[in-house]
């Protein structure tokens, strides 16, 4: 199928790895020019040398999106390089698990300053532009957590606070001809999740709680985020996608 976004300009946040980067080659591999970018500098420039030597047309920028400065400095710097951000994924986010009790204050600030001052940040950067071109998709990564996780009461609220932002920001931008949507994925085995001292328990615990039998791959989610940022999805919008094999409450 023809997603219709060849030549587009799609940012992602976070796309040094995982998730981020599997949806970055999804819709480089559909024809748009692709912006690395996320806190690691390191991470970005491995990442946009993967997509380049692929031959995708890549730009990688180091940018830690609770910096309004940085996130504005990136953008400028897109625009001069493409023209302009036509898809913005804000995807760029972590987590930083303890019960409430026991959560540090900043903890609890650093979870909900990337993930929502983050989305902030970089939506109101790139708006302008879509506002100007009458075109955008604007697509967040949620998560199932919104339905409540312990340990993750920092991260639930961040991920449900991003669906609230969708659905104010797609009555917002409608008349613009932009969308706004988000993805909610259930457990993805990326390579962080694998990394976590207690990965075999926690894969355990989804297998037995999914009701597909399977576990998500950073590709299903990229394929959802695709198909938001398509033209065939222009009647989307305001809505979350949950993406997480018929899982939803723990």
């Amino acid at each position: 199928m023809d997603l219709g976004i060849t030549g587009k300009v799609a940012l992602v946040t976070g796309s040094g790895r995982g998730i981020g980067e599997a949806t970055l080659k999804m819709l480089a591999q559909e024809g748009a020019r692709v912006v690395v970018t996320d806190v690691d500098q390191a991470a970005v420039d491995a990442a946009a040398r993967r997509l380049s030597d692929e031959g995708f047309s890549v730009y990688g920028q180091q940018c830690n999106v609770c910096n309004e400065s940085e996130v504005n400095e990136l953008v400028a710097k897109v625009n001069d390089i493409f023209g302009g951000v036509d898809i913005l994924v804000n995807n760029a986010g972590f987590v930083r698990d303890a019960y409430l009790t026991r959560m540090p204050e900043s903890d609890w600030d650093e979870v909900i300053g990337t993930i929502l001052k983050g989305a902030f940040h970089c939506s109101r950067a790139v708006l302008p532009g879509m506002m100007a071109r009458k075109w955008g998709r604007v697509i967040n990564i949620s998560s199932r957590s919104v339905f409540g996780n312990p340990g993750q009461t920092n991260y639930s609220a961040a991920k449900l606070g991003l669906i609230g932002f969708t659905r104010a920001l797609a009555l917002e931008q409608g008349k613009f001809g932009i969308t706004v949507n988000a993805v909610a994925p259930g457990f993805v085995e990326t390579d962080g999740i694998r990394d976590t001292p207690n990965y075999a328990k926690l894969r355990e615990i989804a297998l037995q709680k999914t009701p597909a039998g399977i576990l998500g791959q950073p590709d299903d989610i990229a394929a959802a985020v695709s198909f938001l940022a398509s033209q065939h999805a222009r009647y989307i919008s305001g809505t979350t996608l949950y993406v997480t094999g018929g899982r939803y409450s723990s």
